[in-house]
């Protein structure tokens, strides 16, 4: 069966989980993508696995360049800047796939900002900010109150997210962003209060599973990296049944989805919804955690399977992600390499994701990540127990 894969530049998500899935599914994949170099030389993905050059961001694009070998059996994407396009092209050909009015909606955070207060599911402080509008006149006339937090419209790992204290800060630090960005518009909402959380789902369309979630450690103010993240099995079922209403009111359903939220006082609220599965690394963790074709599942939604009624998922271990920082611009010049341990009950899997040797400006995001650590283990102690010793035993150094 032909499957239409969309990406940008790799991913492990793509390397190391979907792409397995789809050979053991039996799939022929044509990998779409505007960085077909970047896959390497033919065949490097394996004999059935085709990487064609195709300008992905464009929805007519994608359409024509399938359409020249006929209707697929899918056409899947798990980057959070191709999903609408990955939505209308499955809408043409017919195929199971997620609404792409809900896609756009939760690509877009002012629109679903809009959407979920027009709706009444939540109604949260926050204006749009276009390119030439003054941000301080903007946020005065919206109501948003300090502090509070711009992000790009569209933004991605929490790329350009930062808090602002004040108006002069707002005005700054929208300037700041403006170099880099100056024809993308903005969103500054109110700040919002309590623990950050996810929730991970995944549906066909008729039934919604939930997957647990993660608490998340973020960096300290004003930026909103993400340091480690807990996985926790179970919200608490007024947690649940909150968040899942705001997705149900966004459109959300088919698929997998990552959603972040914030609690306080019992209050859950959207920090945004991204329409894909968790990525760094986090995916694969809970393909093991839980003991499921995780990938599998995902891609047989978009080839009109129906997921089984009980996923099988195992519900006696703890886990966790770490990922350590660069913490300055420079060289990194000494760093531990890939390993795969077991201490016990406890495996640790590390993966080096900077190699030495490269400069690299700070950029306060998830690409100032020197690696990603999974650990999986019997209980919470266990897996922090050991997670920390594997830290306080590595050294990475940079070199201004």
């Amino acid at each position: 069966m032909q499957t239409y894969l969309l990406a940008l530049n790799p991913t492990d998500s793509v390397i190391s989980g979907f792409l397995p899935a789809a050979g053991r599914l039996g799939l022929a994949v044509t990998l779409l993508t505007d960085q077909p170099t970047a896959y390497g030389p033919p065949g490097s993905l394996g004999p059935d696995v085709e990487v064609a050059a195709c300008d992905v961001r464009d929805h007519h694009a994608v359409i024509t360049h399938i359409s020249r070998r006929g209707r697929p059996a899918a056409v899947f994407t798990n980057s959070d800047h191709l999903q609408t396009q990955g939505a209308l092209a499955a809408e043409f050909f017919g195929l199971p796939g997620k609404s792409w009015h809900a896609t756009l909606r939760t690509k877009d955070k002012a629109l679903m900002r809009r959407h979920l207060a027009a709706t009444g599911a939540e109604p949260v402080r926050a204006v749009e900010i276009l390119p030439g509008q003054s941000p301080d006149a903007c946020v005065e006339a919206g109501g948003v109150p300090y502090p509070c937090v711009v992000k790009p419209r569209e933004g991605v790992a929490s790329e350009d997210v930062v808090r602002a204290d004040d108006p002069a800060a707002l005005l700054r630090l929208c300037a700041e962003i403006r170099t880099r960005r100056p024809d993308a518009a903005l969103v500054v909402e109110e700040l919002l209060p309590g623990e950050l959380y996810t929730l991970e789902t995944l549906g066909d369309g008729r039934h919604l599973h939930v997957l647990g979630g993660f608490h998340t450690r973020l960096s300290p103010p004003p930026h909103f990296m993400e340091e480690r993240l807990t996985y926790v099995p179970g919200h608490p079922a007024p947690v649940r049944e909150q968040i899942l209403a705001r997705l149900t009111a966004l459109g959300v359903g088919f698929g997998a989805c990552h959603t972040e939220f914030v609690v306080h006082e019992g209050r859950a609220r959207i920090i945004e919804v991204n329409y894909r599965a968790i990525g760094d690394q986090c995916d694969l963790l809970l393909a093991d955690l839980l003991d499921i074709p995780l990938f599998d599942h995902i891609l047989a939604t978009h080839l009109g399977e129906p997921l089984p009624e009980d996923l099988g998922a195992r519900t006696d271990r703890a886990a966790r992600v770490d990922s350590p920082c660069a913490d300055r611009a420079g060289v990194l010049t000494s760093a531990p390499g890939a390993s795969d341990r077991t201490e016990g009950d406890v495996r640790l899997t590390y993966r080096p994701l900077r190699p030495t040797g490269e400069r690299h400006p700070l950029h306060r995001t998830n690409r100032d990540y020197l690696g990603i650590l999974r650990t999986i283990g019997p209980d919470q102690h266990a897996v922090d127990r050991a997670a920390d010793e594997f830290l306080a035993a590595q050294r990475w150094e940079i070199t201004p």
